[in-house]
């Protein structure tokens, strides 16, 4: 199959484009809106600006896409594999993306609200600001998800679901500049969660859990641990 056939039985109403062949195909700014494509291959496809609000993407293969700006809202995308794809500025919110491998994958500036990023593989991952917004990671769900070196910095956790979660050497300091925000972990769980080694310079961490947390060699330079619970069980003035 290739994009105009896609097109052409999407606009006569087919929805189901499971396990089709897609690799390197270029798709923008198209409405593919509540189809499924799980286990299909989008291998280094270019679908920048499409919408696939609702879509089901299991088990799918999109490694080195080009997802700039691309509707993921409320998209199914459990186990698929998203390895080294750019995903800048993209609507992730309330998306499925357990057991999702995300390694490598660009964040910068996408909207991963209330997503669910349960046990996905983030190592590496870049989550830092574009030039006109952050992150946003709020009320996302992280829990055992594997952020090893990964880069946060300036990203909105707000409430987010980190129990467990690996954050070994991530780096999620607020980086100097005149208008930067610091990453704001303010309620997150962060209970039993790996900060070994990471750096939380400048972090805001108000009223967040961090029970049974690891913070072997992790920097803390300046960061606001105001009315969080510490590793210990502690309350922090």
């Amino acid at each position: 199959m290739d994009v105009d056939e896609l097109i052409q039985r999407y606009d006569r109403g087919d929805r189901a484009f499971d396990s089709i062949d897609l690799r390197e195909c270029e798709l923008l700014n198209a409405d593919l809106s509540r189809a499924t494509f799980d286990r299909s291959d989008f291998r280094q496809a270019r679908l920048g600006r499409t919408h696939f609000h609702r879509s089901s993407f299991r088990e799918a293969d999109l490694s080195e896409a080009i997802l700039w700006g691309t509707d993921f809202s409320e998209a199914d995308l459990y186990s698929a594999i998203l390895r080294d794809a750019d995903l800048s500025a993209a609507q992730l919110t309330q998306t499925r993306l357990e057991r999702a491998n995300l390694i490598k994958v660009i964040f910068c500036g996408a909207n991963l609200s209330r997503a669910v990023l349960d046990r996905a593989l983030l190592i590496e991952a870049d989550f830092r600001p574009t030039s006109d917004q952050r992150t946003n990671l709020e009320e996302a769900n992280l829990r055992e998800a594997d952020l090893s070196y990964a880069h946060l910095n300036e990203a909105l956790l707000h409430r987010a679901n980190l129990e467990g979660a690996k954050f070994c050497r991530a780096n999620l300091s607020t980086e100097y500049g005149a208008e930067n925000v610091p990453t704001d972990l303010s309620y997150a769980n962060l209970r039993g969660a790996d900060l070994s080694y990471a750096d939380l310079s400048g972090v805001v961490l108000h009223n967040a859990d961090l029970r049974d947390a690891d913070l072997t060699g992790t920097i803390l330079d300046n960061a606001d641990f105001k009315g969080a619970t510490m590793p210990d069980g502690t309350v922090a003035e």
